[in-house]
């Protein structure tokens, strides 16, 4: 099959799972046909998938990966006063690391809502229909939903990073408190440490709690740079960090911090 065969017949496949999608047609434009199969994704339970469709899917997803553009920590420039550490602007799901942080919530089975501009649902979307298979399995094994400040460990699957690091970080509602700001600092020292237990090399960290969990920006660029920092000096890990931003808001904040040390 060719790209955009594998694309057609894996809408058809997730069509034909649900006899309710019966109605829709499969549209033209690529785009679209592409924005359909990420919904179909992105609304599916939980389940097994036959060998077949995960073999297409891998195909296809590490071809559309691959087209998205990898970036290899090793291109990455560290930053001049530690260099650990890096800072870098783009699509976290591109990223070649050992494990890139998914920002979850406390389901950990990914976004449910058809194409969602969240970190979680992209994540969830590129990795492929095993990732919330294995987050459920996770998740039924534990028998509790996951505690905000934890972090639980899968493989990367279809992204080019090795594993992802699922971690719910809190939701500011109101006043910003104390523990939310421990609970925040508690995000990043899971993934750490969790991190170290696997012997990971790099990790990637997005801007945890931003964005739709309503944690104001500056606050939480220094809890994250003030934990990563401590840790790398108790420890004295070798780790790579990457202080992975999107917004521009979020990259001048960075800069301002890390050019501080």
């Amino acid at each position: 099959m060719t790209h955009e065969e594998q694309r057609i017949w894996l809408i058809q496949e997730l069509l034909n799972e649900q006899p309710e999608y019966s109605r829709y047609k499969i549209p033209a434009a690529e785009q679209e046909q592409k924005n359909l199969l990420r919904a179909l994704m992105n609304v599916r339970m939980p389940a097994d998938i036959s060998q077949e469709f995960k073999a297409v899917q891998d195909e296809y997803l590490l071809e559309e990966n691959a087209r998205a553009g990898i970036v290899d920590i090793e291109a990455l420039i560290p930053l001049k006063c530690d260099s650990r550490l890096y800072l870098w602007q783009g699509d976290m799901t591109c990223l070649k690391v050992d494990a890139i942080t998914n920002p979850a919530n406390s389901g950990l089975v990914g976004c449910f809502r058809p194409l969602h501009n969240c970190a979680d649902n992209l994540v969830h979307t590129k990795a492929g229909i095993q990732l919330r298979c294995t987050c459920n399995r996770i998740m039924k094994a534990q028998g509790h939903e996951e505690p905000t400040g934890q972090a639980k460990i899968t493989p990367g699957y279809n992204l080019p990073c090795k594993y992802i690091l699922h971690t719910v970080g809190p939701i500011v509602q109101g006043r910003l408190t104390k523990e939310h700001e421990r609970l925040l600092a508690s995000c990043y020292m899971s993934c750490l440490n969790l991190a170290t237990e696997k012997d990971l090399k790099s990790v990637a960290f997005c801007c945890i709690s931003t964005g739709v969990f309503m944690f104001p920006n500056r606050r939480a660029a220094e809890i994250a740079v003030e934990t990563v920092r401590n840790w790398l000096e108790e420890t004295g890990s070798r780790m790579k960090i990457v202080f992975n931003v999107y917004k521009d808001l979020d990259l001048a904040i960075y800069r301002d911090l890390l050019s501080s040390y």
